[in-house]
């Protein structure tokens, strides 16, 4: 079975989780859920991911929602190089440190900063 993600490369976990599975050669197959045409709120989204949220990954029966989750599901189901997630402890948590710190801090200030400029220009600057 192949892995499926559903993702929308506008948004920054999705793209990171894209990227990660091309550059590592992990076969997968897209779906798109297209976040500005409401797709993610979909009934049939919704048995993907109850929480209507992307990204969101199936492999077989087994599905995850969460873009760290998902990319740690990868480095340890498809064996990817060591310099992606090492074995060696404090390495380790090093990689899960930043994991941490860009999900609840760097994407956070980003987009405030989108939101603010949306706010006063409108969006595409109308």
């Amino acid at each position: 079975m192949v892995l499926e993600l559903y993702l929308d490369l506008l948004s920054q976990p999705c793209r990171a989780i894209y990227i990660f599975a091309k550059k590592n050669g992990i076969p997968f197959q897209l779906r798109t859920v297209e976040l500005l045409k409401g797709q993610h709120l979909s009934d049939a989204f919704a048995q993907v991911n109850p929480l209507k949220k992307v990204p969101a990954m199936k492999d077989g029966d087994f599905t995850l929602t969460e873009s760290v989750a998902i990319l740690l599901y990868l480095t340890h189901k498809c064996k990817v190089p060591d310099f992606w997630y090492p074995q060696d402890l404090q390495a380790r948590a090093c990689v899960d440190e930043y994991l941490a710190w860009q999900h609840t801090t760097l994407r956070r200030s980003c987009l405030r900063a989108l939101w603010h400029k949306v706010s006063l220009e409108g969006w595409e600057g109308q």
